[in-house]
C-alpha cells in the first residue's frame, strides 16, 4: 500500500497527491512542475538550471544537475502540495491505498459530499 494526501477546495474537485519519490519530477524537472501548476517552483528550478549550465565550470555541471534532479524527485510532491495550498486547497485526509484511483474511492467513501465536486 502507498500513502496519499487528499486536498480539497470549496469550488474545485479534490486532488490526490502521492507520498514518496516523484519520478516524473526527477526525469522531467520543470516540465513536471508546470504540468502540476507549481509555477513558482518551476521558475526557480529553471533559473537554477540555467545558472548551472551557463555560469559554473564545465566539470561541476553534471554532478550539480544530477543533485538538482534528485532534489526535485525528493521534494516534487511537497512542491505540488505547496502550490495546491496557494490555490486555496486544504489537506483534508491522509489515505492508504494501492493506487490513486483506490485512494480517490476511499476519499469519496469518507466524504460523500465531495462526489458532487468530483463529477464536475
Amino acid at each position: 500500500m502507498k500513502t496519499w494526501t487528499a486536498h480539497v477546495s470549496p469550488s474545485q474537485p479534490p486532488v490526490i497527491v502521492a507520498e514518496g519519490f516523484a519520478w516524473g519530477a526527477f526525469l522531467f524537472g520543470p516540465l513536471w512542475l508546470l504540468r502540476h501548476r507549481a509555477w513558482a517552483a518551476a521558475v526557480v528550478v529553471l533559473c537554477v538550471t540555467v545558472f548551472i549550465a551557463l555560469r559554473l565550470p564545465e566539470a561541476m555541471r553534471p554532478p550539480l544537475l544530477l543533485l538538482l534532479a534528485m532534489a526535485q524527485g525528493i521534494f516534487g510532491h511537497d512542491l505540488r502540495r505547496e502550490a495546491l495550498g496557494r490555490r486555496g486547497f486544504v489537506q483534508a485526509h491522509i489515505l492508504a491505498a494501492r493506487d490513486a484511483d483506490a485512494a480517490f474511492a476511499r476519499l469519496i467513501a469518507a466524504r460523500p459530499e465531495l462526489a458532487v465536486l468530483a463529477a464536475q
